[in-house]
């Protein structure tokens, strides 16, 4: 999308169910589950580049042996980066002991990285916080193997405070209240209480301390750890979990709001975020990656066995609707569908604002992650433009030359590459004249292609803070000399800050948001915002459940047609002189094209999870008393 926005993570976990002596026969190096999670974690690198993190164990290590690997970057590259320090160390490792080069044993005992268990991260910093500490995987670490524990997710916690109160509560001195730590040293805690309770009763039953080990790795229920641990976690996640001795898990919300799939055969256990990796990297057909259901985990023990686990109960069905309109891989079969119908849902709208002259209008896209949409709004046109000269030809009641009807057929979309990125913004320059020059220049355009009668369509995947549009993209349109100019968002207006996993914390950054201020005011109704403070204040002592949502009073006395107007003079500067006109996907088309990921609280403010209002009002009243904090 044109405005920036971060997604928060992509995970990727694989576990190798035979020795690695088979992966080097078959496969030609031992370093396959490697080879395989650099594959996963690039293939992913759409869900963040601002860190990147990598860990392993190795199963059925002697005491004395290093097990547990683990590598995290901030580079500028990070997943480069990690795999690079691995290759380098693996390298020097062969370059010091030629030995090792066909000898899979000694390359597990002596090298790092090699493993049976693997788990992948890769994240944008949150908040304007990236440090290597933030990066995931997250490590906590015991001499008892069944205690080590190591986690990864895409998630964002609503109700982090309540549940670092329950880390306190139990007698545990947490050292930062972050989510990831939080949610952590929660399961750590029930890791640890089953490892004790299991070893109470293994003594009673006769068994001497390192007759112990193996039982416990074989008795340990991680379903009941995860249950009792993901009891209260309000938020969405796909939660990975790796235990030191080779059990691994990875657990979705109850509402599905963040997205797992996974493909099992005689030879791996493979958990991404996106289907589509998998697909690519396994080369496997595209019924064959399961979705993981929502409230489920994929629990993979030592021994091989996996199982699908019911950890909670299920809500209704939330998936989050911009993983399909945009951060997810647009080469996952049906998010290129939906996204295509996208677009063919607006173009009723659009031929209205252009009075059906097709003719007279060109379509583009920006950025490139809105050409799917594009396509289906261009087929749309080709429709129309099909019956348009079929009446034609039809009201020529076989009179017309063939000139003529070569004329009448001749007619196409006129579809043009408009906008450009030209470099990756670095604002060097702090003084706002000059910034406001450089954001000017992200995007250059293509002249000479567009006439003063023109209507020029243009199609986004969203609009969100409107900062590029107003500041770049439709000065620069205008610099063509239109007649009107035409944004088409694929997504519905955005109105309400998401607090499951996207850069949206602050209401006044949203575009929308800010139009239905002006709107209020302009309709002397700006009392209102008042009112609405008062009540966000009234609810915060309350429990989440009883939270309602108060913020949906700003936008309730305007149409979205409204809004959208106001957006349209908000992002247009008194020296456009083509008329600008704003589209938004209507919420009821979005469920349509996305009928399996209904999750839209950012559109409609009807959050999935109790915390969530909770969050949207701490949000306003943050808004409220010029307060820059995060809302959660």
């Amino acid at each position: 999308m044109s405005d920036a926005l971060k997604h928060e993570c992509g995970i990727a976990l694989i576990r190798l169910l035979k020795p690695l002596e088979y992966y080097k026969e078959k496969y030609g190096s031992a370093f396959y589950g490697v080879n395989k999670m650099y594959l996963m974690m690039e293939k992913q690198h759409n869900r963040g580049q601002d860190g990147a993190g990598f860990a392993s164990i190795k199963l059925d290590t002697k005491p004395g042996e290093r097990y547990i690997s683990r590598v995290r970057s901030i580079a500028q590259q990070p997943i480069q980066d990690i795999f690079a320090q691995i290759n380098e160390r693996i390298n020097a490792d062969f370059l010091k002991n030629p030995e090792y080069q066909d000898d899979v044993a000694a390359q597990k005992q002596h090298i790092p990285y090699i493993g049976e268990l693997l788990l992948g991260h890769v994240r944008y910093g949150t908040f304007g916080k990236n440090s290597v500490e933030s990066v995931h995987p997250f490590l906590r670490q015991n001499n008892w193997q069944h205690r080590n524990l190591i986690v990864a997710g895409n998630f964002n916690m609503t109700n982090v405070n309540e549940l670092f109160d329950n880390l306190i509560d139990i007698g545990q001195h947490p050292k930062e209240k972050a989510d990831t730590i939080t949610v952590m040293e929660k399961i750590g805690h029930f890791l640890d209480d089953a490892v004790a309770k299991i070893y109470k009763d293994l003594k009673k039953e006769g068994y001497n301390k390192n007759e112990c080990s193996p039982l416990i790795a074989e008795r340990l229920n991680v379903t009941k750890i995860l249950k009792r641990a993901a009891k209260n976690w309000d938020g969405g996640y796909a939660m990975a979990g790796l235990l030191g001795h080779g059990d691994s898990f990875v657990l979705r919300d109850p509402a599905g709001i963040r997205p797992a799939y996974y493909y099992k055969d005689d030879e791996i256990v493979v958990v991404a975020s996106e289907r589509p990796v998998i697909q690519t990297v396994f080369n496997v057909p595209f019924d064959a990656v399961k979705e993981l259901n929502p409230g489920h985990a994929i629990i993979t023990k030592k021994s091989g066995e996996t199982k699908i686990k019911k950890i909670l109960q299920p809500l209704e069905r939330k998936a989050c609707s911009f993983e399909r309109i945009y951060f997810s891989r647009g080469s996952d079969a049906e998010i290129y569908a939906e996204r295509k119908e996208l677009g063919r849902l607006l173009m009723p709208k659009v031929l209205d604002a252009i009075d059906n002259d097709t003719e007279n209008s060109v379509f583009s896209f920006i950025p490139n992650t809105a050409e799917t949409s594009f396509f289906g709004m261009i087929d749309t046109v080709e429709e129309h433009l099909n019956q348009k000269k079929t009446k034609s030809i039809l009201d020529g009641d076989g009179k017309l030359s063939a000139e003529q009807v070569t004329k009448i057929l001749s007619e196409r979309p006129r579809i043009e590459k408009i906008a450009i990125k030209d470099v990756k913004l670095r604002t060097f320059i702090t003084e706002d004249s000059s910034r406001n020059d450089l954001v000017a220049h992200v995007y250059d355009v293509t002249y000479g292609v567009i006439k003063p009668t023109d209507n020029l369509v243009i199609i986004d995947d969203s609009i969100v803070r409107g900062t590029t549009l107003k500041m770049s993209i439709i000065k620069m349109m205008d610099r063509l000399k239109p007649k009107k100019i035409v944004v088409v968002s694929s997504a519905p207006q955005i109105r309400y800050p998401d607090c499951y996993g996207i850069d949206m914390a602050n209401l006044e950054g949203l575009v929308a948001f800010r139009a239905a201020l002006a709107l209020l005011k302009d309709t002397n109704q700006y009392h209102i915002v008042e009112e609405v403070y008062n009540k966000c204040l009234a609810q915060v002592n309350l429990k989440d459940k009883k939270v309602v949502n108060h913020v949906k009073d700003i936008y309730n006395n305007f149409t979205a047609e409204q809004i959208s107007n106001k957006i349209a003079e908000l992002l247009s500067d008194d020296d456009v002189n083509a008329e600008v006109k704003i589209i938004f996907q209507p919420v009821e088309n979005l469920h349509k094209a996305c009928p399996k990921n209904l999750g839209d609280w950012y559109f409609t403010g009807n959050y999935p999870t109790a915390g969530g209002n909770r969050v949207v009002n701490k949000a306003y009243i943050n808004f409220y008393e010029g307060n820059k904090e995060r809302a959660y």
